[in-house]
């Protein structure tokens, strides 16, 4: 069959995360001390890095104490399963010099959304160019073998490009690499009067992504009305104005947006500028949270949507996120299909597995075999398998203007495809996350 294509991940961030501590699944804050206590004795790193709790399951945030308790000669960053919220210890909150703010805690450690990116430049900062053609080159190699032939690279930094391209021209990518910058590289494409397409057979440079708003698990994404469990409505991190001129700016280089909405009040926004800047393939990241008049606003205006299948069983308290009044907003694809919006499938990873088997399994049955009660409200958007598969070959590429080169098996386009050891069309839907890709072959040659 086709290769898959992932059209939203973090290449650099999945290759990091390899060697990174692993927390999810921890179920309570002693499990959580106890693996860090494990990890710590195992490496060696300056930082002690790790990600995947969730507050849900461990029965209440993780503070500095806790970190403290097992590592206080050491900075340690934990990120929450959304990468949208971190824990910080007390040698980590006096290295970065961590501040009291609406998105930051220093008494408890717990830093959100733009303060976190601080956080995160600071510790980028000390990378090297090497360091991330390591991960990058790790993480494309990891992604090769769970049957990605392609992908979208979102928030692509310039120590991320750079080391991209050197290994695009050391011969050292195994996989097609679509970029999409952070906008703080608008500048320098500027300068350079760099377009939509420009780069090589195996990287690309597609547009801008933009982080417009944060996450249902950390309540920070941006709703129209307030959480069902918490009185607050989440807010944006990027105002209206700001955000038009960097659609502005991106559009007159012909580059594609393609901007996080979690919350339908961010989408809103989103939309609000589409429509002033029109363009083809505009790019939605998520759309979580989607009523039906955005739906149909969205085809209205050609936008096309990256969703993340997975996230229906990773965010299985969504419901009582948003109630159940609002619960048949939550992710949406067949909605979407029927209203004939193209989806492209993604994972985000490293918050979810590059597996496409686990999106596909998810995107299938949302949920009905974990008793997530997401499934009661939403079983209607259910995708067939052969939707699921369209959407995650054909749809991917589609919306990364690639359907010419990728996402079918024809005469003319690349030979990106994969060999599994079963037919997905023979097994029972609950197995479909079993299946195992055997061979990976990239334009005809044996990749994997």
């Amino acid at each position: 069959m086709p290769g898959f294509i992932d059209s939203h991940l973090h290449l650099s961030s999945l290759g990091q995360s390899l060697k990174m501590l692993n927390l999810k699944g921890t179920k309570s804050i002693k499990e959580l001390k106890e693996k860090l206590k494990e990890y710590v004795g195992k490496t060696n790193t300056s930082w002690i890095l790790g990600f995947g709790w969730d507050q849900e399951e461990l029965g209440r945030y993780p503070t500095k104490k806790d970190l403290d308790e097992v590592v206080n000669d050491k900075p340690v960053l934990l990120y929450r399963t959304c990468f949208h919220v971190a824990l910080l210890n007390t040698k980590a909150i006096e290295i970065v010099g961590l501040e009291e703010g609406e998105d930051a805690d220093p008494e408890t450690g717990i830093v959100k959304e733009n303060a976190l990116e601080k956080v995160r430049e600071a510790i980028n900062e000390a990378l090297t160019v090497e360091d991330y053609k390591h991960f990058i080159e790790e993480g494309a190699k990891f992604v090769l073998s769970q049957g990605v032939t392609s992908v979208g690279f979102v928030s692509v930094n310039k120590k991320s490009l750079r080391a991209l391209l050197e290994l695009d021209k050391e011969g050292k990518l195994p996989i097609r690499v679509f970029v999409y910058l952070d906008p703080s590289l608008l500048e320098g494409l500027k300068d350079l009067s760099l377009t939509r397409g420009v780069g090589s057979k195996k990287v690309k440079v597609m547009g801008i992504k933009v982080l417009a708003d944060g996450s249902l698990g950390a309540r920070t994404a941006w709703l129209s009305e307030p959480y069902e469990d918490s009185p607050t409505t989440g807010h944006p991190n990027i105002s209206k104005e700001e955000l038009r001129e960097i659609v502005r700016e991106a559009h007159q280089l012909g580059l594609q947006m393609a901007v996080h909405a979690i919350g339908d009040k961010t989408t809103d926004m989103i939309l609000d500028i589409y429509e002033e800047f029109s363009a083809e393939r505009n790019r939605i990241e998520h759309a979580s949270i989607l009523r039906e008049d955005q739906i149909k606003r969205m085809k209205r205006l050609g936008v096309v949507a990256s969703v993340q299948p997975r996230f229906v069983i990773s965010d299985w308290w969504a419901v009582k996120r948003v109630g159940k009044r609002r619960a048949k907003w939550v992710y949406p694809f067949k909605s979407m299909l029927e209203e004939g919006i193209t989806i492209g499938f993604g994972t985000d990873s490293p918050i979810e597995p590059v597996n496409p088997w686990e999106s596909v399994y998810a995107a299938v049955t949302r949920g009905k075999f974990e008793g997530i009660e997401t499934y009661d409200y939403t079983k209607d958007e259910c995708l067939s398998l052969e939707e699921s598969l369209h959407s995650y070959t054909y749809g991917s590429a589609y919306i990364m203007h690639a359907e010419d080169e990728l996402g079918t098996l024809e005469k003319g386009k690349f030979g990106d495809f994969i060999i599994v050891d079963q037919d997905p069309f023979e097994v029972k839907e609950e197995e479909l996350k079993d299946i195992k890709v055997l061979e990976v072959y990239v334009s005809g040659s044996k990749n994997y």
